[in-house]
């Protein structure tokens, strides 16, 4: 009884072949799919783009919506014309998501993006999401779960870093469940999570973008040093006749991982003044 059970649960592994150049872990239980497609009812309405959709596990429950899907992997393409020729006909686009134009994609009209998202570009991936958050007010999706620590970790954790304040400032993350490697072709060596990200009230900064994310980055490149250390060298380049008054501060005994959201967008602009 239970061979005929998942039987109807998992799908055939043998159709198209995972290729770890792009990252490809298929997943095969079914009810992860569906409850992965669910995270989209927050915003019924929205179109939705679907990234990597290999062999439609998740694609079938997302048919009832405005759908596209982009898919690079040609194997992957030619299986899903071939087992969704009406419902998906003009639905693939054959691209890299990092490269194509996503103002081109629904008229420009926002739309949510979803996907069991390739495990070697994840972070690029939410860095587009950031860059086209104006049209962009839900994503949600599996990634590994390292990652997807990183995207809803807390001040003062291990795991909040770069990720986590560059997505945090205008999306609001929740990290929902974890998923086991059983359930995938071929098995990952990592857990897998599902987190959804929604865009919170926050419509532009103090300060330039461009010169927060440099902060950001910079603050964590050395992560284990203070604050003093990690940014001594941006702080003489945008503040020399004040940098070493403003360094002596107790706020650069600190840590990067110790400050909040606020405290980044406030020094931010403080040094850009």
């Amino acid at each position: 009884m239970k061979s005929k059970k998942n039987s109807h649960t998992h799908l055939p592994l043998s159709d198209v072949r995972p290729k770890k150049n792009l990252g490809q872990h298929f997943l095969t239980d079914l009810s992860i799919a569906q409850r992965i497609a669910g995270t989209l009812d927050v915003a019924p309405g929205l179109p939705v783009l679907e990234v990597g959709p290999g062999m439609g596990v998740l694609t079938q429950y997302l048919l009832d919506k405005d759908l596209r899907v982009v898919e690079l992997d040609a194997e992957s393409v030619s299986y899903l014309k071939l087992h969704y020729p009406s419902s998906l006909d003009r639905r693939i686009i054959e691209a890299d998501f990092l490269k194509m134009d996503l103002r081109q994609l629904f008229e420009g009209k926002p739309f949510a993006l979803i996907g069991n998202y390739p495990y070697n570009i994840s972070s690029q991936i939410f860095f587009r999401v950031v860059d086209h958050k104006d049209i962009i007010p839900l994503c949600s999706g599996m990634i590994q779960k390292e990652v997807a620590q990183r995207l809803a970790a807390l001040p003062g954790s291990k795991d909040y870093g770069v990720l986590t304040v560059l997505i945090q400032v205008w999306y609001d993350v929740e990290y929902l469940f974890t998923v086991g490697n059983e359930v995938f072709n071929p098995p990952p060596k990592v857990q897998s999570a599902v987190i959804r990200l929604r865009r919170n009230d926050c419509e532009s900064l103090p300060c330039s973008e461009k010169d927060f994310r440099t902060l950001v980055k910079n603050a964590f490149s050395m992560r284990r040093k203070t604050l003093r250390n990690a940014l001594r060298a941006l702080i003489h380049e945008w503040k020399p006749d004040e940098a070493d008054a403003i360094l002596s501060e107790s706020l650069f005994d600190q840590r990067a991982e110790q400050l909040s959201l606020q405290q980044f967008i406030d020094l931010t602009v403080r040094l850009r003044s």
